[in-house]
């Protein structure tokens, strides 16, 4: 067991993808959370040198404040894997599963979760002229909104499909489900409470998501009982059956009958203290140093023969 004397917590971010703007926030959060705490902490800018980096600073634990892929994709936590780092968050599998929207839907297919009818349209496939507007068109793995598309017709179906070829070669075609955001986050297996989420644009994209006052947050959650259980049931089947650890987040769109139909989970949400999944945590009386913290001390590598942690 290592202790907090002992203990040097590299928090990781940045990173080289699209989302690093965000993980540099998060990351400057977390860090901050963990000196208030007393840990020894150094910042990490994760780039095509990170091994090198990891070997220099000296650190013996990970705090993965990275989105996106390259860093919440299982990239990052199979190196650390091999170079014996427990780490926070997700583990290789769930973390590479969870990042592509097309894998998480076909292994929760039979999960009961109500899922949105989709297709798979890939580089080369004629244009899929039979379709029912309008429709989502979405890369696999994008993050923080990016790769995201609502397509009312042909000529803007055709422009979301090259849109999302700049991002992968496979794109998601899926239903449109007219209703309500809210998001549930899951804390080391048990659900938190339901926010609500009430953009001003069209949908929750990348502007409403991070440009002040584009966007309402609202928890607990103003909806029927029944449906903030049901859509807390889902995330926790996501969760477990994806075999997630830590703190991820399942997206949800309620439609006008109460379904929670759903979209997504993110293996390393924001965090920040106005991000989604502190704020849930806060209702319960989870502070943001307390989160971080308790993620810090869950830090683990998944193969069989090391597994410390500490104290």
């Amino acid at each position: 067991m290592t202790d907090k004397q002992t203990a040097k917590i590299g928090v990781l971010l940045g990173g080289i993808a699209p989302e690093r703007p965000i993980s540099l926030k998060s990351g400057a959060a977390v860090s901050a959370a963990l000196r208030s705490r007393g840990w020894n902490t150094v910042d990490i800018d994760v780039g095509r040198d990170l091994p090198a980096q990891i070997v220099a600073s000296g650190i013996t634990h990970a705090w993965l404040a990275l989105h996106g892929p390259l860093g919440e994709d299982g990239c990052v936590q199979g190196l650390l894997e091999v170079m014996r780092i427990p780490y926070t968050g997700s583990g290789v599998r769930g973390s590479a599963i969870a990042m592509d929207k097309i894998a998480t839907k076909r292994i929760l297919a039979t999960s009961g979760i109500a899922m949105a009818q989709d297709r798979v349209w890939r580089r080369g496939d004629e244009f899929p002229a039979d379709i029912t507007y309008p429709v989502m068109v979405k890369t696999p793995e994008g993050g923080s909104t990016l790769g995201i598309r609502k397509c009312h017709d042909a000529g803007e179906l055709e422009a979301g499909l090259l849109y999302c070829l700049d991002f992968a070669g496979d794109v998601l075609l899926e239903q449109f489900v007219e209703g309500y955001e809210i998001t549930v986050a899951v804390l080391e297996g048990e659900p938190l409470p339901v926010v609500k989420i009430e953009p001003l644009n069209e949908f929750f994209d990348f502007e409403a998501k991070y440009q002040k006052g584009k966007t309402r947050y609202l928890v607990p959650a103003p909806i029927p009982p029944e449906v903030a259980a049901t859509a807390q049931k889902y995330a926790k089947s996501a969760y477990d059956l994806l075999g997630l650890a830590g703190v991820a987040r399942a997206d949800f769109i309620v439609d006008a009958a109460g379904t929670p139909w759903f979209l997504e989970i993110n293996t390393l949400p924001g965090m920040t203290e106005t991000s989604l999944s502190p704020m849930a945590a806060g209702q319960v009386g989870i502070s943001f140093e307390d989160l971080v913290e308790r993620l810090l001390r869950g830090a683990r590598c998944w193969v069989p023969d090391f597994k410390p942690g500490i104290k």
